[in-house]
């Protein structure tokens, strides 16, 4: 998080290679680095970690199969076998969002994650994929999710509407709900580690808050990459079961 005298200043986006296409803005900026970054350290910890293939695994090779088989078990625990062809997206998705989460923890690092503009193009991205994926599946029956087997007809102008409702929002909610964990912890963080240097000997108390409450944000960049990815099996779900 960059020094600054406003906590949102950390969240600015600034254009490190200025670049135009057709007076299409397309530069090259600080939220675009570390997305490149985040994808390639997870690439990085996947293919060196295991390239190996110790029968007794090292710290980093141990790291990766954890990861591999808590993604798999979620995975099977929420969708089953068939939700197996989509373990490399939603693998690919939480390593993206952990990382992400993560590079935001470093000083004078941007996050990326606390943009609604990127968790909303990731949520608008699964939502269609996983709607798609009920078309091709289902066909026209793909819309009887939206009336529940066993609901009486006469319920279906008051319910279908709400069901709709709910389905599209799910874009929107995917997305805020990372987006404002991540906007409000590095400001909180921002804002108690200003009275630090402002406080002198006194700022030992803010200190201390804020050494907690780094930790309780690396806890939370967990949580929230954890709670986009289950969500997102859940909607595989939804799409391949209809329920």
């Amino acid at each position: 998080m960059a020094e600054g005298s406003s906590p949102l200043e950390q969240f600015v986006i600034q254009r490190w290679v200025p670049a135009e296409i057709g007076g299409v803005d397309v530069s090259f900026t600080n939220s675009a680095a570390f997305m490149v970054a985040a994808v390639v350290l997870a690439s990085a910890l996947m293919i060196l970690s295991v390239r190996q293939r110790a029968m007794v695994p090292n710290r980093w090779q141990l790291l990766a199969e954890l990861s591999y088989s808590f993604i798999a078990k979620m995975l099977s625990d929420t969708v089953g076998k068939e939700g197996r062809p989509y373990f490399p997206f939603v693998f690919t998705l939480f390593m993206f969002v952990l990382f992400g989460n993560f590079l935001g923890m470093l000083p004078y690092s941007f996050t990326f994650t606390s943009h609604l503009a990127v968790t909303f193009t990731l949520a608008a991205f699964i939502f269609i994929a996983v709607t798609l994926i009920a078309i091709f599946k289902h066909g026209m029956k793909f819309f009887s999710f939206f009336l529940p087997h066993g609901v009486p007809i006469a319920m279906a102008p008051l319910l279908i509407p709400i069901e709709i409702i709910s389905y599209l929002s799910r874009p929107i909610s995917l997305s805020v709900r990372l987006f404002a964990n991540m906007l409000a912890g590095h400001t909180l963080l921002k804002v108690f580690a200003g009275f630090v240097p402002a406080l002198g000997v006194a700022g030992i108390l803010p200190l201390a808050f804020v050494s907690a409450l780094t930790g309780l944000e690396i806890v939370i960049a967990f949580l929230q990459a954890y709670v986009f990815a289950i969500l997102t099996c859940l909607y595989i779900n939804d799409a391949l079961h209809l329920h």
